[in-house]
């Protein structure tokens, strides 16, 4: 019982609503900006680098395996 009260009183205080007085600059909002664009560019260049190296791979059984009749003689 007295776990119960102490629980629900502890609830109510936590849900009273209280004005903060807070001021959220244009600072703030320049800095979060900066660290999205910061962390989906990082993720970006990670899926970039794990997927670049296999595709230069290919690309160079490629163009070995090419023939060379095709490639002009120099002139």
């Amino acid at each position: 019982m007295r776990l119960t009260v102490m629980t629900l009183l502890v609830f109510l205080l936590v849900m009273n609503p209280v004005c903060a007085m807070a001021y959220i600059g244009p600072g703030l909002a320049t800095g979060t900006i900066g660290v999205i664009l910061g962390v989906v560019g990082s993720i970006c260049i990670a899926v970039f680098a794990m997927l670049w190296y296999p595709i230069k791979r290919v690309l160079k059984k490629i163009k070995k395996s090419s023939p060379k009749e095709n490639r002009r003689p120099p002139e």
